[in-house]
């Protein structure tokens, strides 16, 4: 591998670090991820054929890497409770540490499809093909969650649950 090739994984772990952190809401877990990814890429340096963005195939190792876990999670019985959310790091003002924790919890409360591609792209600013082929999902695909995911997470911000609420339809003894 060649020292420029070095230098351009090397680069890639800021962004990496945010999309860990934005996965799995834990620093430690998203260090780990992070190193996990960077292991893989290096060793799998030579399958990477340079027909895209060396980010963009790193992130599809960390997606892959990251799904991987959950599902492995998903079968064993000492998961931790879907409430359990670390703090968010220490901000300069009170109030601006409330506001990212809310955030935090917040994106911790959409399904993971929908956050994976609002990191993607509000975050990582990766266009609309770079993550579906990230995901490998139809561009569509993207486009849908994304919608879906802005939508409930300014509800979840607004402090209300995204889904719409129902009214009950009248049966005909209520109707005047």
């Amino acid at each position: 591998m060649r020292a420029e090739d070095e230098a351009q994984i090397l680069a890639c772990i800021p962004s990496l670090r945010r999309y860990a952190r934005g996965l799995t809401g834990d620093p430690d877990r998203a260090d780990d991820l992070v190193q996990d990814t960077l292991e893989r890429a290096w060793s799998r340096y030579s399958r990477w054929q340079r027909r895209g963005e060396l980010r963009a195939w790193m992130f599809g190792i960390m997606h892959n890497h990251f799904i991987d876990g959950v599902r492995a999670a998903s079968r064993r019985t000492d998961q931790t409770a879907p409430g359990d959310l670390p703090d968010a790091p220490v901000r300069a003002t009170q109030t601006d540490q409330l506001e990212v924790r809310d955030l935090d919890r917040c994106l911790q409360a959409l399904p993971a499809e929908q956050r994976e591609v609002l990191l993607l792209i509000a975050v990582e600013d990766l266009s609309y093909q770079e993550t579906a082929r990230i995901l490998s999902v139809p561009i569509g695909t993207v486009m849908s969650r994304l919608s879906r995911a802005r939508e409930k997470l300014g509800a979840l911000m607004r402090g209300r649950d995204a889904a719409p609420r129902l009214r009950p339809v009248p049966t005909p003894r209520e109707m005047p």
